[in-house]
């Protein structure tokens, strides 16, 4: 009977721990995850050669070589983190290709003491993804190529939902256990209208608003030992009470909060002190637009002083021009050059674009070797 008894309780205890996976990590769990973590810098990353996530994966066009030279790159300025988008069509299309490619890319950032924060879905650029080759970048145009996950037409038919579950667990339940992964962000700026306007826009973000709880749900079915996020970007986000549809599940959802802010150095405080009352970690996935006042210079203080985790956007210039500027989307670059950057930090020659730039986060940081990275 003991022996019954025993073994009855082993099964609902095991049970117990299995089922407490499917929730939401707690503060504690998730603050103590965090205080386990370097302070973590790095970069949205997309190799040179690549114009989206598609480029960036795709077996004619993934470049083990290039992603290794650009990571090694960033390893010698202190960066440990970078934010890499995946793309739902590559799984759908090539599961066991897609697991690959994926292991291998991280098996180059292992290499680099770097642990990528993987991005499943997107809702900004281009509607209309698909596989393929895709088109040059336009002259002047910034990142005039980057696609969404999914598209408006995938995201819209209801009959797709068990491919979208099918891809979420399948690659999360691929890499659950991996500790070369950081995080899983499994939304980018959901309610983003992505060029749509009008009725469509609306749609589209009613959909997101029914699927992004799955997602999360789906996710978390795998028992991931990364934690998971979807970070807002816009409204002020002091009253949970007063936001979005949208900002209030990303929020209610998420196990560490994470967050886009390109704005002055005021406005990111005032967006970190917004966000304090979670107590949970802070990681901002998106900063440093020069011309729109985000910098290097002064926004990454600020996030050391707080034990904010900051990942800006871009880093070697190459197809998706996203050196230039917001207001190229209006007037392209075609014959002038923008009198500043608005992001990246290495020229396509592996040059910084400033060199103090590089030389603070090596600095801030502690981490990283002040030599030349032109190879």
């Amino acid at each position: 009977m003991k022996a019954v008894t025993s073994a009855a309780l082993g099964c609902v205890l095991a049970f117990a721990a299995h089922a407490q996976q499917d929730v939401r990590w707690t503060e504690a769990k998730a603050n103590a995850w965090y205080d386990a973590q370097p302070w973590l810098v790095g970069a949205n990353f997309v190799p040179s050669d690549a114009i989206n996530e598609l480029e960036m994966f795709q077996p004619a066009t993934f470049n083990p070589a290039l992603n290794d030279k650009e990571l090694g790159m960033a390893e010698s300025i202190g960066m440990n983190t970078m934010r890499v988008f995946l793309q739902d069509q590559l799984w759908t299309s090539d599961p066991a290709g897609f697991k690959q490619r994926l292991d291998a890319f991280l098996a180059i950032a292992a290499k680099h003491h770097i642990r990528p924060l993987l991005v499943l879905f997107d809702s900004c650029w281009e509607t209309t993804p698909h596989l393929g080759p895709q088109h040059p970048p336009i002259p002047g145009v910034h990142n005039s190529g980057w696609v969404q996950s999914p598209g408006k037409e995938r995201l819209l038919n209801r009959a797709v939902e068990p491919e979208l579950k099918a891809y979420v667990q399948g690659v999360v339940g691929a890499f659950a256990n991996d500790d070369r992964i950081l995080g899983w962000d499994v939304w980018n700026e959901p309610d983003n209208q992505g060029g749509d306007k009008d009725a469509d826009a609306a749609a589209k973000v009613a959909r997101v608003d029914e699927l992004l709880p799955k997602v999360f749900a789906w996710a978390r079915a795998e028992h991931p030992i990364q934690p998971l996020t979807s970070g807002p970007w816009q409204g002020n986000w002091d009253d949970p009470t007063k936001e979005s549809a949208t900002v209030k599940i990303q929020l209610a959802e998420s196990d560490v909060i994470s967050f886009h802010n390109y704005d002055w150095p005021e406005v990111f405080e005032a967006r970190i002190k917004s966000l304090r009352p979670l107590h949970r970690p802070l990681i901002c996935t998106e900063y440093m637009a020069r011309g729109n006042g985000s910098t290097f210079d002064t926004i990454l203080p600020i996030a050391k002083r707080g034990h904010v985790a900051a990942i800006n956007w871009g880093f070697v210039a190459g197809k998706t021009q996203t050196y230039l500027p917001w207001d190229s989307w209006k007037r392209p670059y075609v014959s002038d050059q923008p009198a500043v950057w608005f992001h990246e930090v290495f020229r396509q020659d592996d040059t910084p674009y400033r060199q103090r730039e590089v030389d603070l986060i090596r600095e801030l940081t502690g981490r990283g070797t002040p030599v030349s990275v032109k190879q």
